[in-house]
């Protein structure tokens, strides 16, 4: 329909305000966390945190139960989000830390900037776009700032960026408001023009220290007693609730500002739950993984199957929950690009694929498989430690080590849990996935494995 025809169809007096809409591209707000469970929500059937305004934004938009990340910790699944690729072929297997850390894992000390991003190619499409929270692709002497990405405006941590109170002992209690104020700031200046924004959050990621308000809610899981600490579920739960009463207000400030209809809002976390074996989560880490095996670190479904809600409303589905599409993290700049109209450069070679249409209401099957690699050890349970590689395609997912030991096979519909190897059942199905995912690793850049890195060895009595 041309807009001749559909002002003549629409009639009165709004109709060239309608068709300005209709024409108009979609902006994207992709709120993204830190270390969130898949079962940390009440529309994940968690039925202790309470979070009202994220189990709204489901009953608003489409929930999938499928969603993965490309890696269990932070860097690496961030840089599958923006490149789309799989962070190994970068050279980024775990988290940015120190040079000298990441030297000693063949690693860079950050994302290289030539790379091209989501938000680089909406920028360059006219976009305005905008990275609020945490960054974790790289800092020290040598890394770009955030702008070096096509990001407009930031205001970051775990950056070259010092613009936040950080020294509070609250701020990562307090940070996920600061983040909504910016991201509504943003949103105002460039409400008449599209924009594009990460909001990455701080938390629930330790050290968690939350406010003596944010925890009155929770106060009946005090150890009491006349014990003088908090309980690991009162400082987690309150944690949890206060990001989603943060998450209330942004969608609520969209509202009032007037882009809410034209706008996809993206919900997510970076990896699974971190586990209270780690010293910084050792008062917190109580994070769900839901009904499945796996926390952070692992490439057990707990490790790295994590929420994803997608609100646009009229265009998304409301209330619809996607039990069949599986998507990923590699998928987001694809998917996006189509969405907002802007075409993916050939020399980008994406690794993942267009879902738009799954955003859209349309289940289907993926046609790429989706690989990992996780080459250090995993601290916590015994039953949580994964092997090193693992591949999903279909219905089955199959992980291995490098050397072929510790071949395992589930049928992941069937099987969430991870719970019934069915390798020796399928050895066809093992030897097509083997191939595929032996090939994959082999394309990876070399470089160093932890002692003890895809291993289930325990000091058994008497050995």
């Amino acid at each position: 329909m041309n807009r001749r025809h559909f002002l003549q169809a629409a009639g009165g007096l709004a109709a060239s305000r309608l068709w300005a809409q209709a024409k108009r591209r979609p902006n994207f707000i992709f709120i993204l966390t830190d270390d969130l469970g898949w079962g940390d929500l009440g529309c994940y059937g968690n039925r202790a945190i309470k979070t009202p305004s994220l189990d709204q934004m489901a009953r608003q938009g489409t929930l999938f139960t499928q969603f993965y990340v490309n890696n269990p910790v932070c860097s690496p699944s961030r840089t599958a989000f923006m490149t789309s690729h799989f962070p190994a072929h970068h050279r980024i297997h775990g988290h940015l830390a120190e040079p000298e850390m990441n030297r000693s894992r063949a690693m860079p000390n950050f994302l290289d900037p030539n790379v091209t991003t989501v938000t680089r190619l909406l920028q360059r499409a006219g976009y305005r776009t905008a990275h609020f929270g945490k960054w974790h692709l790289g800092k020290g002497d040598d890394a770009p700032m955030p702008s070096a990405y096509g990001i407009d405006e930031h205001k970051t941590v775990n950056s070259n960026e010092n613009v936040f109170p950080e020294r509070d002992p609250y701020f990562r209690a307090k940070s996920t408001g600061m983040l909504v104020d910016e991201t509504l700031r943003f949103v105002k200046k460039h409400r008449d023009q599209p924009f594009y924004v990460n909001l990455w959050t701080l938390v629930p990621h330790a050290i968690l220290n939350p406010t003596e308000e944010q925890m009155k809610l929770y106060a009946r899981l005090t150890p009491g007693g006349g014990i003088p600490h908090k309980g690991a579920l009162q400082i987690y739960y309150s944690t949890v609730t206060s990001l989603d009463q943060e998450i209330g207000r942004l969608l609520k400030g969209l509202e009032e500002l007037g882009v809410a209809d034209n706008t996809l809002v993206a919900f997510s976390s970076d990896n699974g739950p971190e586990d209270i074996h780690i010293l910084n989560a050792s008062h917190s880490g109580v994070g769900s993984p839901g009904p499945f095996r796996g926390r952070k670190r692992s490439l057990y479904e707990g490790g790295v199957r994590v929420p994803f809600i997608v609100r646009w409303p009229g265009r998304i589905p409301a209330g619809k929950v996607d039990d069949k599409t599986v998507v990923t993290g590699v998928d987001w700049l694809p998917t996006v690009c189509r969405l907002a109209g802007v075409d993916v450069p050939a020399d980008v070679k994406p690794q993942g694929e267009d879902m738009s249409g799954a955003l859209l209401g349309t289940p289907r099957n993926r046609t790429k498989p989706i690989f990992w690699e996780w080459r250090f050890r995993i601290m916590g349970y015994h039953v949580n430690r994964s092997p090193i590689l693992a591949i999903r395609e279909g219905n089955w997912k199959l992980l291995m080590n490098p050397d072929r030991s510790r071949v395992e096979l589930y049928d992941i519909p069937n099987d969430p849990m991870e719970m019934t190897n069915l390798a020796e059942k399928q050895p066809q199905v093992v030897k097509n996935l083997s191939d595929k995912l032996l090939a994959w690793h082999k394309t990876l850049p070399p470089g160093p494995m932890d002692p003890g890195a895809g291993s289930l060895d325990y000091p058994w009595p008497g050995k």
